[in-house]
């Protein structure tokens, strides 16, 4: 589908989802948002649901000004998925074994390394830079500095809620590994530190939604914000860098016999900003929920843990800022899917998966997303489907 063109306060606001659909409340936030002072766009994506401040799944482009809370609390959060050499047959009928392996290198939850993992021991993780990373550290806010120790052993874990790691296999049989995670605690304190400081700001006293609190260009809270924004952008996308070559180690002990290799691995923010031009404008595109596809780019849109994902290739629709879907988009709240489910519905609605099946994941149960399928539909003019994957194995936090 083309867009619809709902009409905002100061911008339209495009919409590749069908505006009858979308609750009240994500398009109250939607119209909050194209009133700011600072907007010059908005795309909304087909998964467009209610979220804290601004819409999940939406574009949020703007001059000269970034809105923290837009960004949210897991800065850089996204995914990472490569396809390997392997074929169905070379899996394991029994899958509980390789999960629980995946389990044992990859600390889930809160949980962290013991010690930091040296990158340097994986062939071909890409290091450069790495040290210089690190050494940025003393440089983010005071409010947070004592956490450098916590930083560095989390840096290559998963977290909780909707990451998740998976093996898959796509319609031609092939397996491939994916994974999604952000800048676990040190981006959600980064993140809430920023977003506390936007809020006492003057010029944000008389916004419709304090939670659109904003930076504004050439201050120094907009130049902080900044450097430990883009510092933590930089953290997941190492953080899922060092999981994806700890999900390859514990493939290549598993199965040795096959002598896996690994294609280059696709991986795409969905929590984050960027500077990116438009008409001539440099303008500051927050994409909550949403990746980047530009012509060409490849990303990655995942459903939930018993149904498909996408890889997929940008085709560079300005409209939409370059940008597609994160994923399937929740249709209830997280509370909601507790209270309507049980774990005998999780099982049900997971058969053939290896992966958790108990109460502590019911609302991530299938159910409670929008289907990929009719996600992936509404977005045929901003991307090409690539492949499709379905997952056998999927470890949740």
């Amino acid at each position: 589908m083309s867009y619809t063109e709902v009409a905002g306060v100061r911008v339209p606001i495009r919409m590749w989802a069908d505006p009858a659909t979308v609750e009240g409340g994500a398009m109250q936030q939607l119209r909050n948002v194209s009133s700011l002072p600072w907007i010059k766009g908005l795309a909304v994506m087909p998964d467009v649901h209610y979220g804290k401040g601004a819409t999940v799944g939406s574009v949020i482009a703007m001059h000269g000004a970034v809105c923290p809370a837009a960004v949210g609390v897991d800065i850089g959060c996204g995914m990472s998925a490569v396809k390997t050499s392997l074929r169905a047959g070379d899996l394991p009928n029994d899958l509980s074994r390789l999960r629980s392996k995946i389990e044992q290198a990859i600390p889930v939850g809160r949980g962290m390394h013991d010690e930091p993992v040296d990158p340097y021991r994986f062939h071909g993780l890409g290091t450069a830079g790495w040290d210089d990373f690190w050494a940025r550290f003393d440089g983010l806010a005071e409010a947070v500095r004592f956490r450098a120790e916590r930083a560095a052993k989390q840096m290559g874990t998963l977290g909780s809620g909707n990451h998740f790691v998976e093996v898959c296999l796509d319609s031609e049989d092939s397996v491939w590994l994916m994974l999604h995670s952000g800048s676990r605690n040190i981006g959600k304190e980064l993140a809430e530190y920023h977003i506390g400081e936007a809020r006492r700001l003057p010029h944000n006293q008389d916004l419709v939604d304090r939670d659109l609190a904003v930076f504004i260009a050439d201050t120094p809270q907009m130049a902080a914000y900044r450097n430990d924004l883009f510092w933590a952008q930089e953290y997941a996308k190492h953080n899922r860098a060092l999981m994806m070559s700890l999900l390859q180690n514990v493939i290549r002990k598993e199965l040795p016999k096959a002598r896996p290799t690994f294609e280059p691995v696709i991986s795409c923010h969905h929590n984050y900003v960027a500077e990116e031009t438009y008409d001539g404008m440099d303008l500051l595109v927050t994409r909550k929920g949403a990746i980047r596809a530009g012509a060409g780019d490849y990303g990655i849109i995942p459903g939930s843990m018993g149904t498909g994902s996408y890889i997929v290739r940008g085709l560079g629709n300005s409209a939409a800022f370059n940008s597609a879907s994160h994923g399937a988009g929740r249709k209830m709240s997280r509370n909601a899917a507790k209270k309507r489910f049980s774990t005998q519905d999780l099982e049900e609605q997971t058969r053939g998966v290896e992966c958790r099946k108990d109460s502590g994941v019911i609302d991530e149960i299938p159910a409670a997303y929008k289907p990929i399928e009719k996600v992936i539909d509404q977005q045929k003019d901003l991307v090409e489907v690539v492949a499709k994957l379905k997952q056998v194995v999927c470890v949740k936090g």
